[in-house]
């Protein structure tokens, strides 16, 4: 795979000087393009060690504007990012549209240096480069533009390259024991790297190999690689405008849909001594079982969603009533910033991800893209469609983690959602709540309810399911919300549980 870029290509420096002036040039050009566009650009370099990764990240600084591009090099996991999923440090830096994103020691970096040297099986080796096949994928069909090059050089070059480096006095800073280590270990370095190449060389993230043997002729490669895909990308956009399909057929029209909520019984009540009775139980039973969660580094994370109206605020504060205010946030989700419409939608909630032992609750969610976008046509079908992979995937790396991941839909009926409108607008402290936009909302309840079956049949898998509430009487619901918080604590925290001081009421 590798034998086409050890052919020790190389520059003159008059074919360099005559090329380079009018390559930055368009560089500059195409940037400018991009900075109205409406796509990142996305760039790893990976490779051999001295085969020129820094090198050309610096040379792409000093062609272009500075101003505009994205800079991250990835070492050692901070306590910070320790705590979270191994993503969330990627997810965080990604570049937003009309920018470029330059990525060093990336996520390539790590699952290839545990296969060399033995730390991973060759299928777990598969699984964390199918990890990365879906993340990219992710970004791609979001519209990001990835390029991958892979620096190379033989193992005699790289043998000349890092002895040239270590007698330079300006730079045998960089030379290190683990570079000779490196160089010793080539041929597992390379049957690693050929088999990261072949299971992540996709038609949307294609890899490229760059000889590094010449500094004039490797600057110049990426340069013009990087400035026709962009120039392409753009001419592609311009030209050939995405046309949304259309949208799914909602059954026939004037027919109540029977879908998971249609089923509920919603008839469900709790008399009021009796919820008093309970309340207090799992309030103690939930503050408990967080104290060991916290001593555990056990994270929580729970998403809310339901009809307006329906009780999730009211559900969210008996919670956070039973929980020290150090160990919780709430995310209240509204529309994205323009901060956020640059980026991938996932990109926002990866950002709020709670550290090891502390609870996150959305209130309403990353399923906004399958529910409020695609019922109001924010986002076309082929972006709401794949974006249910695209959440199982998003909490199949939370759970894989060790996260508890509850999700609650709190159901109410049209009846009830009117009698508590008209209530809203009759108190004071509670008609802000109250908008146009929920009134209008009312008028399409059969496409939200359609949407909400799809959500719990594509993504109600068994580590992340759905709870649906039946939420006409707000005191069943809330306590069936608690209750199922703490069976699911209790569950994941069974074994730290009894090796631990703390004693959970039953």
């Amino acid at each position: 795979m590798f034998r086409t870029a050890e052919l020790e290509r190389a520059l003159s420096k008059e074919e360099y000087k005559s090329q380079v002036p009018l390559l930055r040039q368009e560089l500059l050009m195409v940037q400018n393009s991009l900075l109205e566009a409406d796509f990142p650009v996305i760039i790893v370099f990976a490779g051999v060690d001295g085969a020129g990764k820094s090198e050309t990240v610096n040379i792409l600084h000093e062609w272009m504007d500075s101003r505009w591009l994205i800079a991250r090099a990835f070492g050692q996991l901070s306590d910070e990012e320790r705590d979270r999923p191994e993503y969330w440090r990627y997810w965080r830096e990604l570049s937003p549209k009309g920018r470029i994103g330059l990525y060093q020691s990336s996520w390539y970096s790590n699952p290839v240096l545990d296969q060399v040297y033995g730390r991973s099986t060759l299928a777990e080796f598969d699984k964390r480069l199918e990890r990365i096949r879906i993340f990219e994928k992710e970004l791609a069909d979001d519209g990001a533009l990835i390029l991958k090059f892979w620096m190379h050089l033989s193992k005699d070059a790289q043998k000349v390259r890092l002895k040239k480096l270590e007698k330079n006095p300006l730079l045998h800073w960089r030379i290190s024991k683990t570079d000779w280590e490196h160089w010793k270990m080539y041929d597992k370095f390379m049957a690693a790297a050929e088999r990261t190449l072949m299971k992540t060389s996709t038609g949307d993230a294609p890899w490229k190999i760059v000889e590094g043997y010449d500094e004039r002729y490797r600057s110049v490669t990426v340069a013009s690689i990087l400035k026709d895909s962009i120039q392409a990308r753009l001419e592609e956009q311009n030209v050939n405008p995405e046309t949304a399909p259309a949208g799914e057929p909602n059954g026939e029209e004037g027919t109540a849909p029977i879908t998971v909520l249609s089923r509920l019984d919603m008839t469900q009540s709790l008399i009021k001594s009796a919820y008093k009775t309970k309340l207090q139980k799992y309030q103690g039973r939930i503050n408990q079982l967080q104290q060991v969660a916290r001593e555990n580094k056990a994270s929580t994370i729970m998403v809310f969603e339901g009809w307006d109206a329906a009780g999730k605020g009211g559900a969210i504060r008996r919670i956070i009533h039973a929980v020290d205010a150090r160990d919780y946030q709430v995310m209240q989700v509204a529309a994205p910033t323009d901060e956020e419409r640059a980026h991938h939608y996932l990109w926002r909630f990866w950002r709020y991800l709670p550290r090891a032992g502390r609870m996150t609750i959305f209130d309403r969610s990353w399923y906004g893209r399958v529910l409020v976008e695609r019922v109001e046509g924010f986002a076309s079908p082929r972006q709401w469609r794949r974006a249910y992979t695209e959440i199982n995937d998003f909490e199949e790396q939370l759970t894989e983690y060790g996260i508890v991941l509850l999700k609650f839909w709190v159901h109410i009926t049209e009846d009830e959602q009117l009698r508590r409108f008209k209530a809203r607008e009759e108190t004071p402290y509670k008609n802000w709540k109250l908008t146009d936009e929920d009134w209008r909302n009312r008028e399409r309840w059969d496409e939200y309810e359609l949407a909400v079956n799809d959500i719990v049949e594509r993504t109600s898998t068994q580590s992340a399911p759905w709870t649906l509430l039946e939420g006409n009487d707000k005191r069943y619901a809330r306590i069936k919300i608690l209750s199922t918080l703490c069976d699911r604590l209790e569950a994941a925290l069974d074994k730290p549980l009894k090796k631990s001081a703390v004693k959970v009421a039953v």
